[in-house]
């Protein structure tokens, strides 16, 4: 570590939309992890963290999961415990899916949709997919370990339009700066 910069330590990705009008299918979003190894950070994950899962040391888990955008506040939330990652780990990928059942949507026809990146009471980044609203999918946010300083964070909303079932395999390659 660098002085007294610790890195980013553990982060609360929250995602939030409103149900459909009364008569529509449910919109069903759901918020990803991935991992990606030091040995090759850009190559596929090394595991993916959504609903029903959790990553295998108990380091990025979903607190809160909904199918229809009813919850009260943030409707889906997962959390990454940085600082307790493995070292082989040097990536850690968030993405956003929309679930592509009963009906096909992107996020133009998400009513309200809204994302926070927030460590501890500090919000990292906000954003509306206002950027993305022809995508089925998007990264969200992208963590790299930096040896010397911890765990540091790069926002930025970046969309996919093809199959969303292909977004996990391939979301560490959209995130390339």
């Amino acid at each position: 570590m660098n002085g007294l910069n610790k890195g980013i330590r553990k982060v609360e990705i929250a995602l939030k939309w409103d149900p459909s009008p009364a008569g529509q299918p449910p919109t069903d979003l759901d918020i990803v992890a991935a991992t990606y190894l030091t040995d090759d950070p850009q190559d596929a994950p090394a595991y993916v963290v959504h609903f029903d899962s959790r990553s295998p040391d108990g380091t990025i888990y979903l607190n809160r999961d909904s199918k229809d955008g009813k919850g009260f506040g943030w409707d889906e939330v997962l959390t990454v415990e940085l600082e307790r990652l493995d070292a082989r780990y040097a990536r850690v990928i968030v993405g956003v899916v929309i679930q592509q059942r009963p009906a096909h949507r992107s996020f133009v026809s998400v009513l309200n949709p809204a994302v926070r990146i927030r460590e501890g009471y500090t919000d990292l980044a906000v954003d509306d997919f206002g950027g993305v609203l022809g995508a089925t999918a998007a990264t969200v946010a992208e963590f790299v370990r930096v040896p010397s300083d911890g765990w540091s964070f790069r926002d930025g909303v970046q969309g996919f339009e093809d199959d969303p079932a292909d977004f996990t395999r391939i979301m560490g390659r959209l995130r390339r700066s």
